[in-house]
C-alpha cells in the first residue's frame, strides 16, 4: 500500500473507488447540509432510495439526485421500502432505466419494528437482478452462511447489518463480520447501525471493505463536521488494518525490556 493509498481501491465490480465510505441522502434536516457534508465526507458513492424520489424527467422541484449530480459522486440507487423480490426486482429496473446505472443495492425487509432483511426474497431478487447484469449490493444480516450464497449467486459485494438501521448502536458482535470477511471474497460493506467514526474505524481494522453510514451522519449535531470524522475514522481504521495490530494478551507485558537491566527482580522459581 502507497503512502497516499492510491493504490489501495475500493472495487465493485467494474466499479472502482478510492473512498471506502458510503453515504446517504436521508434524515437531514435540508438538502443544503446533505450537500454540504457529502463534500466533506470525501465519499465517490452516494446511495438514494428510489421509491422516494422523482425519476420523471418532466419534474418542477429540485430532488436529490439533482442536487448530488454537480457533485460527481455515482449514485448507488437502492430498494429501501420493499417487502419482496417482485418489488425490488421492478424498483430495481426502474432506477436503472431512469438513472442509466447497473449498480443496485438490493433491500427486501422482512420485519418492520428491526427493519431486519427477508433472506429467502433478498436471495430469490438477488437472482433475478445478477442475471439481468445488474451489479447488486444487498443488504443481508450479518451470517457467513448467507454471505456465501449471496457469493455464489453472483453478487458484487455483500452489506451485514452492523446493528439495527438507524440504531447507533455501532457493532455489538463484530466477530460475525470478521468471519464474513475472512470468508468471502466479494468486498464486505458493513451497512447500518454505525454511529460514530469508532465504530467505522473499528469495522474498517478488522477488514472490512468499506461502510455506508447515514443516520449517524445526517442525524449529528453538525452533520458536516461528523462527515469528515467519518471520513478520517474510515481512513486511521484501514490503515491500521494494513499496519496488522498487535495480539490481544491476557497479562501485561513490559513495553521496555527488562533482561540485562541491573536491579531486575528475579524471576519466580517454580
Amino acid at each position: 500500500m502507497m503512502g497516499d493509498g492510491s493504490d489501495d481501491l475500493l472495487r465493485i465490480g467494474s466499479h472502482t473507488f478510492r473512498s471506502r465510505l458510503i453515504t446517504g441522502t436521508g434524515k437531514y434536516p435540508d438538502p443544503e447540509t446533505m450537500v454540504e457534508a457529502t463534500k466533506a465526507s470525501g465519499t465517490e458513492l452516494v446511495t438514494v432510495a428510489v421509491r422516494r424520489i422523482d425519476l420523471s424527467k418532466d419534474r418542477s422541484e429540485k430532488n436529490f439526485i439533482d442536487y448530488l449530480l454537480p457533485l460527481g459522486v455515482k449514485i448507488l440507487p437502492n430498494t429501501a421500502g420493499c417487502y419482496d423480490a417482485d418489488c425490488a426486482v421492478r424498483t430495481a429496473r426502474l432506477a436503472r432505466a431512469a438513472l442509466e446505472t447497473d449498480l443496485i443495492k438490493l433491500e427486501v425487509i422482512g420485519d418492520q419494528k428491526t427493519l431486519f432483511p427477508d433472506m429467502y426474497e433478498t436471495l430469490r431478487a438477488a437472482e433475478i437482478l445478477v442475471r439481468e447484469g445488474f451489479t447488486v449490493l444487498p443488504y443481508t444480516i450479518p451470517d457467513q452462511v448467507a454471505g456465501k450464497r449471496l457469493e455464489e449467486i453472483g453478487c458484487a459485494a455483500v452489506m451485514p447489518l452492523g446493528s439495527p438501521i438507524g440504531s447507533g448502536q455501532g457493532m455489538p458482535d463484530f466477530r460475525v463480520i470478521e468471519f464474513m470477511v475472512e470468508e468471502l471474497s466479494v468486498p464486505v460493506i458493513v451497512d447500518a447501525g454505525l454511529g460514530a467514526p469508532s465504530d467505522a474505524s473499528l469495522a474498517m481494522e478488522i477488514g472490512a471493505a468499506a461502510v455506508l453510514v447515514n443516520t449517524g451522519i445526517a442525524k449529528a449535531k453538525d452533520p458536516v463536521k461528523m462527515a469528515r470524522a467519518f471520513k478520517l475514522g474510515v481512513e486511521a481504521g484501514r490503515l491500521a488494518y494494513h499496519a496488522g495490530r498487535i495480539p490481544k494478551l491476557r497479562y501485561a507485558m513490559a513495553s521496555s525490556p527488562t533482561e540485562g537491566v541491573i536491579g531486575t527482580p528475579a524471576k519466580p522459581s517454580g
